[in-house]
């Protein structure tokens, strides 16, 4: 399976919170048992790392301020059977970005087995009010 294309936009120094659903070819949702995330922003292909998301062995975000990826979706609440991703990056890591337009995909590890499942541009909405 390809990874599926999502673009979206960062604004510099807010918090990003987006909520991913993986769903196999009849709409039913992946079962996230097992699996745990990871995600990285470069400037481009084999370019330079702005920043790199995972979450932890139980699928929560690893990070103190909370950026990461959370298998249990954005609000950290919602069943793994789901399929619910949360992309959570924190306002003090994204007033720390200073891109035009970045790229990125996100991989869901389960043993031995990867899955590219989604990758895409980032746009940074820079910021006026520090």
């Amino acid at each position: 399976m390809a990874a599926g294309k999502y673009s979206f936009i960062i604004e510099q120094g807010a918090t990003t919170d987006l909520n991913i659903d993986w769903k196999d070819s009849a709409g039913d949702p992946v079962s996230l048992v097992g699996y745990h995330g990871r995600m990285q922003i470069r400037t481009d292909y084999g370019g330079t790392l702005i920043c790199s998301l995972s979450s932890s062995a139980d699928g929560s975000p690893i990070d103190s301020d909370g950026t990461g990826l959370n298998m249990s979706g954005s609000n950290g609440t919602t069943h793994l059977s789901s399929g619910s991703i949360g992309i959570f990056i924190s306002a003090a890591s994204s007033s720390n970005f200073d891109f035009g337009e970045a790229k990125y995909d996100l991989e869901l590890v389960k043993g031995s087995v990867v899955t590219r499942l989604l990758e895409g541009r980032i746009k940074l909405s820079k910021n006026i009010t520090v």
